[in-house]
């Protein structure tokens, strides 16, 4: 019994002496590194911006994507004082949603600008990605309207790739729909350069829009650098999303990162995507 125990315990010394010296790794296996966009919580952020980061940090959220850019600031904070304070409650702040519509010819250079001054604040945050998360009602009437969205989004994400962070555009279900008889989505994706511009796809949209997203990482791999992880309310409260073969197939879509979306509710907010987070953390699928 004795000589068991020292066996044991000399073992077990060992092991610890080379992990010291990096000859073994005994490291845990990682937490899981899953966002939340913080539209889930539009209601109460805008009114207690502290209180709200603080109770999403105590969560298990590893970073956050913003809904609230304006005029140089994050929900009325100076750029470096909200990372801080994503910081200071265990959060990243990695992606943001912001954008403007299209500019003709006219108002080009105007917008330009804008980007300019947005791209230096999120620079200053230590924003990772900028996604914009909509198109005005010309990409949705004609070709050419379309046409001038791809141009410009990928002006924008030239300017981004300048400043070391990636931008992308994040769908709804009318991306889905066709003009004559072309898919808009698909559009998109053939006229927009991979290196300047990704796509984050919200997996709740897509399929009801009736696009099958599998089929999209066959077609564009690599394309789909951001998942929108959605369902009617809660996750997984619906019954009606599988999650599981998108993240089976997220080496080919190119997956980076991971963002939970609420957008309706069955119970307060916070509960809301707290619960969300909970769902998708156990999901043996996700890696």
């Amino acid at each position: 019994m004795f000589k068991t125990s020292l066996l044991k315990t000399t073992a077990k010394l060992l092991v610890c002496g080379m992990l010291l010296t990096g000859a073994v790794s005994c490291k845990k296996k990682s937490e899981k590194v899953i966002g939340l966009q913080l539209y889930s919580l539009r209601d109460t952020i805008s009114k207690d911006t502290k209180g709200v980061i603080a109770e999403v940090g105590k969560m298990g959220y590893k970073f956050v994507e913003a809904a609230g850019y304006k005029d140089g600031k994050f929900y009325d904070m100076e750029p470096a004082d909200f990372k801080a304070l994503c910081e200071t409650n265990g959060l990243q702040f990695w992606g943001s949603h912001t954008g403007q519509a299209a500019p003709d010819s006219a108002a080009w250079d105007s917008t330009m600008m804008w980007w300019d001054k947005a791209i230096d604040a999120h620079l200053a945050a230590g924003v990772k990605y900028i996604v914009q998360p909509w198109m005005g009602d010309t990409a949705y009437k004609s070709i050419s309207g379309l046409a001038l969205y791809c141009k410009y989004f990928n002006a924008v994400g030239e300017k981004c790739n300048a400043k070391g962070i990636r931008f992308g555009y994040h769908n709804h279900d009318a991306e889905f729909k066709q003009i004559d008889s072309v898919t808009i989505y698909d559009y998109l994706l053939d006229n927009t350069d991979p290196t300047k511009v990704a796509m984050e796809l919200d997996l709740f949209w897509i399929k009801k829009g009736g696009g099958d997203a599998v089929a999209y990482f066959e077609k564009y791999p690599n394309r789909f650098e951001f998942f929108h992880v959605k369902d009617v309310a809660e996750l997984g409260a619906s019954g009606t999303m599988d999650f599981k073969p998108y993240f089976d197939n997220a080496a080919k879509a190119g997956l980076k990162y991971t963002v939970i979306e609420v957008e309706e509710y069955n119970m307060p907010p916070l509960e809301s995507v707290k619960q969300s987070f909970d769902f998708l953390n156990a999901a043996e699928y996700v890696k």
